[in-house]
C-alpha cells in the first residue's frame, strides 16, 4: 500500500478493489438482515419487502452522490478510514433501535417501526455506499484513465453487492442468528476502518469510531430478543398457556400460528382448526383412516389430531421452514416418520407438483408469510395441481386470514371456484358480513359438499356459505388469482392494531 500527499494515489489497486467490493457487499448485507429484523414486528410483506428494498436504494444512490463530492473536497485519506468505522458503529446500532422501538409499540402503531429502521439503516448505507466514489478519487491519475478506473471499480463494487446477497441469503442466515450477522458485520467494519485510519493517519484519528462501536455493541448484547429461536423464515418462539399446563402457542413473528396440547392431541382451541375437523368428520365417518396432505406445517396441529382420531391415517407434510419442524420436535413433542407423519421441507408448490394424481382423500392449505398465504399458493395453477392430487370426492380446505372489504378472500374463492365445482366458506356471521375480520376456511370438492352434516356440527359456531348463487354474490367482481396476475399483498386488508 503506497500513500501520496496532494493529488496523487493513495491505495494500492488491490486495496482500493478489496474496499469496493467489501462495503457494497456490507450494503446488501445490511439490507437482507435489516428485512428480518423488522419481520417479528411489521411481518413479511411485499410493500415490507419494498419499503426496506427502497431505502436501501436510496440510502446507496446518496452515498454515492455526496461521496463523490465529498472527496472533491476533502481528500479520501483523511475521511475513508473513519468514514467505514462509522458506518460499521452505526451498523451495531440498527439492531438496538429496532428492538426497543418494536417493544415499545408492540401491538400499537407499527409504522413507528419502520420509520426506525429506515433512520438506523439509511446511514450507515449511505457511508459505506460513499466509500467506492472515494475510492475511485484516490486511483484516478489521469484523465485518460478515467472510464477504465471508474468502470473497473463499479463493477467490482457490482461483484461485492452479489456476494453479500448470495452470501446472507444462502450462508449466514441459514447458519447464525440475525445479531451475531449484525455484531460481526459492524465489528468487521470498525475493525477494517480502523486500521485503514491507523495506517493513513495515525492512532488518534480512530478513537471515535471506536468508543460509538463499543456503545453499539454493549446495546445490541443487551436489546430485547422477539423470539427464542430464529429459523430461515421466521422468528419463532412457543409460549406456555397460563390456563392449561400442557398447552402451547407457536408464535412465528407477531403471530399467533399454531397451539398444541402436549398431552392430548385431540383438544383444540383455534376455531379454524376446529372447523378443518368439522369438514373431516362430516366427510368420513368417526375413526374411518384419511390420506391427507398439508402444505404448511405449523406445529402440526392437524396431522396429529388425525392421527390420533383416524388411527391407521396417513399424513405428509410440506413446510419450508426446516427450523419451524426443529421447534416442533423439540418443544412441541413431535415425532416425525412416515406414513403417520411425513414431513418434507420443501415449498409447498413444489411438494404438491410431485404428488400423484388421485392420490389424497383431503388437502390442507395452511401456510402463511406473516398474515398473507405465499401468493403462489392461491392461484388458479395451484388449485388445479391440487384438484389433480385430490382423489374423486375428496376435499380441499384452505385457511384464509382477512379483513375490512375481504378482497382477497373474495378473490381466492373465485379462483377455487374456477376449478372446483363445489365451494364452500366457512366463517361466523359477523365475518361472512364483512363486519368482522378473522380466518376464513375454504372447502372444495368435485362432488357435492355435505353441507348438512356441516352444519349440525357447526351448531351456532359459525356458518357455511354455500350456496352458489350466494358465493357467486358475495364474491361480486372479485379477481380471478393466477400465476401472472396474484397482487395478494396489495388486496389483504392490513392487520388491525
Amino acid at each position: 500500500m503506497a500513500v501520496e500527499g496532494g493529488g496523487g494515489r493513495g491505495i494500492g489497486d488491490r486495496v482500493a478493489v478489496g474496499l469496493a467490493v467489501v462495503s457494497s457487499a456490507a450494503v446488501m448485507v445490511l439490507e437482507l438482515v435489516s428485512l428480518r429484523l423488522v419481520a417479528p414486528y411489521l411481518g413479511l410483506t411485499l410493500e415490507t419487502n419494498t419499503a426496506v428494498i427502497g431505502v436501501a436504494l436510496a440510502a446507496i444512490a446518496t452515498g454515492a452522490a455526496f461521496g463523490g463530492k465529498f472527496a472533491d473536497a476533502v481528500s479520501p485519506i483523511r475521511s475513508l478510514g473513519p468514514l467505514i468505522s462509522f458506518g460499521g458503529a452505526l451498523v451495531l446500532l440498527i439492531l438496538p433501535v429496532v428492538r426497543w422501538t418494536g417493544e415499545a409499540v408492540r401491538g400499537g402503531d407499527s409504522n413507528v417501526v419502520f420509520l426506525a429502521l429506515a433512520a438506523a439503516l439509511f446511514v450507515p448505507a449511505a457511508l459505506l455506499a460513499a466509500v467506492t466514489p472515494m475510492v475511485t478519487k484516490l486511483r484516478l491519475q489521469t484523465l485518460s484513465q478515467t472510464g477504465t478506473v471508474v468502470g473497473r471499480l463499479s463493477a467490482y463494487a457490482t461483484v461485492g453487492a452479489i456476494a453479500g446477497t448470495v452470501l446472507t441469503g444462502f450462508v449466514f442466515v441459514a447458519k447464525v442468528p440475525t445479531s451475531v450477522i449484525v455484531l460481526c458485520l459492524g465489528g468487521l467494519l470498525v475493525v477494517g476502518g480502523g486500521a485503514l485510519t491507523i495506517y493513513l493517519r495515525g492512532f488518534k484519528a480512530a478513537a471515535r469510531p471506536l468508543a460509538l462501536a463499543l456503545i453499539g455493541t454493549g446495546l445490541t448484547l443487551v436489546a430485547p430478543r422477539p423470539c427464542e429461536v430464529e429459523t430461515a423464515y421466521h422468528c419463532a418462539r412457543v409460549v406456555a398457556d397460563p390456563a392449561r399446563p400442557s398447552g402451547r402457542t407457536l408464535y412465528l413473528d407477531q403471530l399467533r400460528h399454531s397451539y398444541v396440547d402436549l398431552a392430548d392431541p385431540t383438544f383444540l382451541e383455534f376455531d379454524y382448526i376446529k372447523n378443518f375437523v368439522t369438514v373431516i368428520d362430516a366427510k368420513w365417518p368417526a375413526g374411518q383412516p384419511v390420506n391427507a396432505l398439508h402444505v404448511g406445517g405449523g406445529g402440526l396441529t392437524m396431522p396429529r389430531y388425525l392421527t390420533a382420531t383416524r388411527p391407521a391415517s396417513q399424513n405428509k407434510v410440506y413446510e419450508i421452514d426446516a427450523g419451524v419442524i426443529e421447534v416442533d420436535k423439540s418443544e412441541l413433542g413431535a415425532k416425525p416418520g412416515p406414513p403417520e407423519l411425513d414431513v418434507r421441507i420443501r415449498d409447498g408448490r413444489l411438494g404438491v407438483r410431485s404428488e400423484p394424481a388421485d392420490s389424497r382423500d383431503l388437502v390442507i392449505m395452511d401456510a402463511f408469510g406473516g398474515i398473507a398465504v405465499p401468493w403462489h399458493l392461491t392461484t388458479r395453477e395451484i388449485v388445479a395441481d391440487i384438484r389433480r392430487v385430490l382423489s374423486p370426492g375428496g376435499i380441499y380446505t384452505a385457511n384464509i386470514i382477512d379483513y375490512g372489504p375481504q378482497a382477497f378472500l373474495k378473490a381466492e374463492i373465485r379462483t377455487v371456484a374456477a376449478e372446483f365445482a363445489y365451494v364452500g366458506v366457512i366463517a361466523k356471521a359477523a365475518e361472512l358480513t364483512g363486519r368482522d375480520g378473522g380466518n376464513f376456511v375454504l372447502i372444495a370438492s368435485e362432488q357435492p359438499l355435505p353441507a348438512a352434516a356441516i352444519r349440525a356440527r357447526l351448531g351456532q359456531r359459525a356458518e357455511l356459505l354455500d350456496d352458489s348463487a350466494a358465493v357467486r354474490a358475495f364474491v361480486g367482481d372479485a379477481p380471478l388469482l393466477t400465476d401472472d396476475y396474484a397482487p395478494v399483498d396489495q388486496l389483504l386488508t392490513p392487520y388491525p392494531s
